[in-house]
């Protein structure tokens, strides 16, 4: 009995493993830890192997297609209509294996190291990005609330790390008095 399809369920510790013969009769059903994953795909015929989409799983398809088994990434999204049962890894890896079989099912494209790169670039700006507004409404609000509108602030010159010129400064007197 060969193993022509594998859902393959990633976690932080543990992987789940759930294999079907051409016929859809279960072959294995097995946990693996993450420094067992390759070994025992090395051990395996080629086969289609389904992962849902994440970081992880990205670097993971790379791996297992250098192995020469074909790997599909889908959205979790998608997957989750395919869990029989209750949510678990055993039941995830199932649904994974049903899924990618699935002529219906959309695909993600695997990612190379320089996109997954860029993608965390950006990432990263967004996440800054959505700080300094935090921190410019934060700023806002307990001015307002606190002095009731007396002080000015210029949020984009407060950002600057108290850059002033003599003509504006960024906090009134009255305002830097009460900010200490």
């Amino acid at each position: 009995m060969t193993i022509s399809t594998i859902g393959l369920d990633l976690a932080k510790n543990w992987f789940q493993v759930h294999g079907v013969d051409a016929v859809g009769q279960i072959i294995i059903r097995r946990r693996l830890r993450r420094g067992e994953v390759l070994a025992y795909f090395q051990s395996i015929e080629p086969c289609l192997v389904g992962m849902e989409a994440c970081a992880t799983a990205h670097h993971r398809a790379r791996e297992l297609t250098v192995l020469g088994h074909q790997v599909k990434l889908m959205p979790p999204a998608y997957v989750k209509a395919y869990v029989k049962r209750n949510k678990n890894d055993a039941a995830d890896a199932e649904a994974i294996c049903e899924a990618v079989t699935r002529p219906t099912m959309r695909f993600v494209p695997v990612k190379d190291v320089d996109q997954q790169s860029i993608l965390m670039l950006h990432r990263a700006r967004n996440l800054l990005v959505r700080q300094r507004t935090m921190l410019v409404n934060a700023l806002r609000a307990h001015m307002s609330a606190s002095l009731h509108s007396r002080c000015h602030v210029d949020s984009r010159r407060v950002l600057r790390f108290g850059h002033q010129d003599q003509n504006r400064p960024v906090l009134h007197p009255e305002c830097r008095s009460v900010a200490g």
